[in-house]
C-alpha cells in the first residue's frame, strides 16, 4: 500500500513565497518607474511591445527549466534546442507542409530530446549536467549539419506575420507566455504530479517509498523542458523568419538565470511558475533599459551575475535555517 505525498511535505512555505514574489514585483515596477524617468523612450508603446516579445521567450524557457531544477537536475540543452527547432520548423515549412502539422512534429522533436536526456539519466546513470552538456554540443552540430551551415529562410506569410500582430494590444508572442504558464501553474501547485516533483528534488528515496515513481517524474520534468524549448524555437522562427541551427545561443543560462532569479532552489523541491516568469522580465527590462540608455552591454551581464549570488546566497541561508 503507497502513501500519498502530501502538500506540507514538499511544497514550499506559501508565506515565503507571496513575500518572496511581491519582492520581485517590486523590483519590476521599480526598475520600470527608475527606467522610464531616466529615458522617455522606454515608456512608449513600441519598446513596451518590444520588451514583451524580448522576455516572452526566455520566460517560457524558464518555466521549462523549473521544473528540471525542482528535481534538483539542470538542463544546459535549452538553447541548442531552440536553434535545433527554429531548423525543425523551417525545413517542414519550406518542405510544405502545413503549419499546424509543422508545430505539432517540432513539439514532438523537443518532447524525444527531452526524453533522450531523462533516459541517459536514469538508465544510464550520467549526470544531467553532463548528458545535457553533451545534446548542446551535438545539436548544434546536427543543425549546421543538416542546413550545411546555411540558413533557412521561412517564406510562409501566415507563420512570420503571427509573431508581428498584437491581440486586445498585447503582443501574440506574450500571448503565448500565458497560454503556457496558466497549465504550467495548474500542473505544478494544483496536481499531484507537481507534489511528486517537489517530493524528487527534495528526497528521492522517501519519494520512492512513498509511492512516487521517480523515473516517470524525471522523463516527465526533462520532457516538459525541451517541449517548451521547442515550443521557443517555433516563436523564434516565426519572429525572424528564419531557421538556423546557431540561434538561441546562450539562452541557456539565461533561462536558468531567471529561473534562480525567480526563486527556484538549485538544491531543488523549491521553485513556482509565477517566479522564472517575473524573474525573466526583469531580466529583458534590464537588457531593454541598458540598450536605451547606452549603458555598456558587459554591465547587463555583471548586474545578471550579482542578482544570482544574492539569491543563491539567500537561498543557501534558508535552507540552513530550515
Amino acid at each position: 500500500m503507497t502513501t500519498e505525498v502530501t502538500p506540507t511535505s514538499v511544497a514550499p512555505k506559501r508565506n515565503f513565497n507571496f513575500l518572496f514574489a511581491l519582492t520581485l514585483v517590486g523590483l519590476l515596477l521599480l526598475l520600470c518607474i527608475v527606467l522610464s524617468i531616466a529615458t522617455p523612450s522606454f515608456a512608449t508603446g513600441n519598446n513596451i511591445s518590444n520588451l514583451l516579445r524580448q522576455g516572452s521567450m526566455i520566460a517560457i524557457l524558464a518555466i521549462g527549466q523549473t521544473f528540471v531544477i525542482i528535481t534538483a537536475g539542470i538542463d544546459l540543452s535549452v538553447g541548442a534546442v531552440v536553434g535545433f527547432s527554429t531548423v525543425v520548423v523551417a525545413g517542414l515549412l519550406q518542405a510544405g507542409v502545413p503549419i499546424p502539422i509543422a508545430i505539432l512534429i517540432t513539439l514532438a522533436v523537443g518532447l524525444a530530446i527531452g526524453c533522450f536526456h531523462a533516459f541517459g539519466i536514469v538508465k544510464m546513470g550520467l549526470p544531467p549536467f553532463i548528458i545535457t552538456l553533451a545534446t548542446l554540443t551535438s545539436l548544434r552540430g546536427i543543425g549546421l549539419l543538416i542546413t550545411n551551415g546555411s540558413t533557412i529562410n521561412i517564406t510562409n506569410e501566415a507563420f512570420t506575420l503571427f509573431s508581428r500582430e498584437s491581440f486586445l494590444g498585447v503582443p501574440n508572442l506574450f500571448w503565448m507566455v500565458v497560454i503556457v504558464a496558466i497549465p504550467a501553474f495548474v500542473f505544478l501547485h494544483l496536481s499531484k504530479w507537481g507534489r511528486y516533483l517537489y517530493a524528487v528534488g527534495s528526497n528521492p528515496e522517501a519519494a520512492r517509498l512513498s509511492g512516487v515513481s521517480v523515473p516517470k517524474m524525471i522523463f516527465i520534468a526533462y520532457g516538459l523542458s525541451s517541449m517548451f524549448a521547442a515550443f521557443v524555437g517555433v516563436m523564434l522562427a516565426a519572429r525572424l523568419g528564419v531557421g538556423n541551427a546557431t540561434q538561441g545561443d546562450g539562452w541557456e543560462l539565461q533561462a536558468i538565470a531567471s529561473t534562480v532569479i525567480g526563486g527556484t532552489s538549485l538544491f531543488g523541491a523549491i521553485g513556482s511558475v509565477h517566479g522564472p516568469l517575473i524573474g525573466a522580465f526583469i531580466l529583458a527590462t534590464i537588457a531593454n533599459g541598458a540598450n536605451l540608455l547606452n549603458v555598456n552591454s558587459f554591465w547587463q551581464r555583471i548586474i545578471t551575475g550579482v542578482l544570482i549570488i544574492v539569491i543563491v546566497f539567500f537561498d543557501q541561508l534558508r535552507r540552513r535555517n530550515r
